[in-house]
């Protein structure tokens, strides 16, 4: 599994206009999981998309999630795929939950390579 899932969620949370997406390395912090991926969205129905989106790509790898919680409200949902867990969030929880400062001796990964530069209104990855 390794790196490919979180590259394949990382790639779909961003074209499907996922905010402010970050992949933190937890492996040496905690049990949980070895990574944990997350993104926002502007409402609770973006959210339960970008949530759609994700999963449906990462099906298509053959990547199925444990469990899945917080779909009904949409402003938290985890989806739990073993070495990932992916963490949606609406924006406001997530700056009220603030992940990042809890998780803080985890070493965040860069995924700019995974991202899709805007140049002059064209996309491209880098």
């Amino acid at each position: 599994m390794a790196k490919a899932i979180w590259q394949t969620a990382v790639v779909s949370l961003d074209s499907h206009k996922a905010t402010d997406i970050k992949l933190l390395d937890v492996a040496a912090v905690t049990s949980i999981a070895d990574w944990f991926l997350l993104a926002s969205g502007g409402s609770a129905n973006q959210v339960r998309s970008l949530c759609d989106y994700v999963e449906e790509a990462l099906a298509k790898e053959g990547y199925h999630p444990l469990r899945t919680e917080g779909y009904q409200t949409g402003d938290w949902i985890t989806l739990d795929y073993g070495d990932l867990m992916i963490h949606l969030f609406r924006r406001e929880v997530r700056q009220f939950y603030d992940l990042e400062r809890l998780w803080a001796d985890a070493p965040a990964v860069d995924i700019e390579a995974y991202l899709i530069q805007e140049n002059n209104g064209e996309e491209n990855r880098v």
